[in-house]
């Protein structure tokens, strides 16, 4: 075999590594979120995004000083949410939630939650990237 032809052969093998890099950063929790940053907000809806790759829910918060602030809370696809009970029926705009995330690492009103809780208690765990949204809880209470 030509000397050629093993240099073409290595350079196409390291190819798809070269495109995992990309991948794996782009699901990678710890790129875009701080866990040192842990989130607990109480809320109301302004909009649920159930698309795919990650839904999206936005949530109006309220600071001591009055200010509105709408934040918005990445989550795992619609199919994690449907089987954890999410739709947008049992989510309505408007509705009351407490939010348990972490903070973007831009600073902006963003997130990753974990979870969102419904003002009677029932907690409905949002299966995204982020440590715990599998159900075992890590934020701060």
């Amino acid at each position: 075999m030509s000397k050629t032809i093993r240099l073409l052969l290595k350079i196409i093998s390291f190819i798809p590594l070269l495109l995992a890099f990309p991948t794996q950063a782009h699901h990678s929790f710890a790129a875009a979120y701080d866990e040192n940053k842990p989130l607990n907000l109480e809320g109301v809806v302004t909009k649920v995004e159930l698309t795919n790759p990650h839904s999206w829910l936005w949530v109006d918060i309220t600071s001591e000083d009055g200010t509105v602030t709408n934040w918005g809370f990445e989550g795992g696809p619609p199919v994690n949410l449907f089987r954890n009970g999410v739709s947008k029926d049992t989510l309505p705009e408007g509705s009351e939630i407490r939010v348990f995330a972490y903070q973007a690492k831009s600073g902006e009103n963003k997130g990753v939650a974990v979870f969102f809780e419904y003002l009677d208690g029932r907690k409905i765990f949002m299966g995204g990237s982020a440590p715990g949204a599998d159900g075992n809880p890590r934020p701060n209470r």
